[in-house]
């Protein structure tokens, strides 16, 4: 939103300019506007057309979720772009929640019965929500019930107010969204199965509406995701990786390889965190947009995607461990007297480092420059000479090229203290997404991706932080409606305490 001054201060060249802008501002909204309407169109039509003989049940069930989810994003983006096209639309008639299920009743009452007119106000009646709420294996309902006060004196009546909510006038709590997401994306259960437990529970709810839930949870949740990719973002050393994701192709029912790339700050940063990247290739652009005016030290491995990155001020820091992994390949294979020989140095520059993890920036430093700089110095000696007497296409060639060709990198760890080792603190934070895959037989959509993508950012980022992602995301789920904007980074998971819970 642009900002503009008080109008009847301008001069004429000055209102114009605001009109010049205020129409680049309408320009742009209409264009996304009109872009998620298309995009609203094309989902509609796959969601009504996904009759083909290309797909198994299980394969279409999955893919129908997705489609879901993706109609209600879009919806409620195009809702918060144009809120009064949805004036005077009819609402469908929700059924009412089974009479067998345990209700438990949350009284809103007014703080004060007495009216402003000084009179004493009647109750003449009550207005009663309810929502769905469910903890593990037990469903259960929340009658909210709002008293209605009269005055019979000014002849007005009062309620109190009931909090937003996260899906306004949606049945879920907050606990049942959090409890559908973490399924979702910590345990890897897709929709139909959380369909089939919710059943056994007491309450079949279909997988359409539970796909518009997480769909409307996703935008709600994006603030926060780009709040910790903007914090990320200003850390000195960041550790980066990808990985293989199949995503279905729209038109032909085949799927494609899309990826999964991971950001995270350095081992050694005061931050615990990673932010998830879904995109349609393994291209280094990727990475640039992400990494935008960032310049610092980036922690990766030998993928030429990072390479361009190089050129712009990031500083490249190579991963120990991959080099290391060459050489144990090697040895594994046939017992290879080089590569025993270079894994033992390398042993010795990673027992420095369990010794010293623990110490400050400097002191790191200082260690590494006394006793890891001869190391690494006489080992790279050995590499060379080792290299002129082995053939060029051997095994044994290729893991000492690896080395030899990216020594500055693999060592520049020795001279930054604040930098790590390897690259293995962001591997492990993917690794969660790897097992994940066995589960998943593709992303349904690039929409479906990314949102996937974001609710991982804030689960694996909560796990980090010591933090139970069903607490977590259930507490911010209930206080993301009234919390500031400007304040969105107290919700973060490295910041965010289980003692502010309500």
């Amino acid at each position: 939103m642009i900002d503009l001054p008080d109008l009847e201060t301008l001069d004429a060249e000055q209102l114009r300019q605001a009109v010049r802008q205020l129409a680049q501002q309408v320009q742009f909204k209409q264009a996304l506007i009109d872009k998620l309407t298309h995009e609203n169109a094309l989902l509609k039509r796959l969601k009504f057309a996904a009759q083909s003989e290309r797909y198994t049940p299980k394969q279409r069930s999955l893919l129908e979720d997705e489609i879901e989810a993706d109609l209600a994003a879009v919806a409620l983006e195009i809702e918060q772009l144009a809120p009064r096209q949805r004036e005077g639309k009819k609402q469908p008639k929700r059924l009412p929640l089974p009479a067998n299920l345990p209700r438990r009743e949350i009284r809103h009452e007014p703080d004060s019965i007495t009216c402003r007119c000084g009179c004493r106000m009647l109750r003449i009646g009550e207005d009663v929500a309810e929502k769905l709420d469910y903890e593990p294996g037990v469903f259960s309902v929340e009658r909210h019930i709002r008293g209605k006060w009269a005055c019979a004196q000014c002849e007005t009546i009062t309620q109190a107010p009931v909090a937003p909510h996260i899906i306004d006038k949606g049945i879920p709590t907050t606990g049942l969204l959090a409890q559908v997401l973490v399924a979702k994306y910590a345990d890897h259960l897709p929709l139909y199965r959380q369909e089939a437990v919710f059943a056994r529970a007491g309450l079949a709810i279909p997988r359409s509406t539970l796909a518009q839930w997480v769909g409307t949870c996703g935008v709600r949740l994006q603030p926060l995701v780009d709040a910790l990719r903007a914090e990320l973002l200003t850390h000195r050393v960041l550790h980066a990786d990808e990985t293989p994701v199949a995503m279905l192709k729209p038109g032909n029912g085949k799927t494609h390889r899309a990826y999964l790339w991971a950001y995270a700050p350095g081992a050694f940063e005061n931050m615990k965190a990673v932010v998830y990247d879904f995109c349609e290739s393994r291209s280094g652009e990727h990475a640039r947009q992400f990494l935008g005016d960032w310049t610092g030290s980036l922690v990766c491995d030998d993928f030429s995607g990072y390479k361009a990155l190089m050129t712009t001020g990031v500083t490249e820091a190579g991963c120990l461990a991959h080099a290391r992994r060459k050489f144990f390949d090697l040895h594994a294979a046939g017992k290879s007297q080089i590569a025993e020989t270079a894994l033992a140095q390398f042993g010795k520059v990673y027992d420095i480092e369990r010794e010293i993890k623990d110490a400050t920036a400097d002191e790191r430093k200082a260690i590494r420059q006394q006793r890891t700089r001869p190391i690494i110095d006489a080992l790279h000696q050995w590499m060379t000479l080792q290299r002129q007497k082995v053939p060029g296409n051997s095994a044994t060639a290729k893991a000492l090229d690896y080395s030899l060709r990216r020594w500055q990198a693999l060592t520049r760890f020795v001279d930054d203290g604040q930098l790590p080792v390897d690259n293995n603190w962001i591997e492990n934070q993917i690794r969660p997404i790897a097992i994940g895959r066995n589960n998943w037989l593709f992303a349904g959509s690039l929409r479906a991706g990314q949102r996937a993508a974001a609710v991982m950012s804030l689960v694996q980022s909560a796990r980090m932080n010591g933090h139970d992602p069903y607490q977590y995301l259930k507490d911010v789920l209930t206080r993301l409606p009234t919390h500031k904007a400007s304040r969105v980074g107290e919700l973060l998971p490295h910041r965010w305490r289980p003692e502010q819970s309500a």
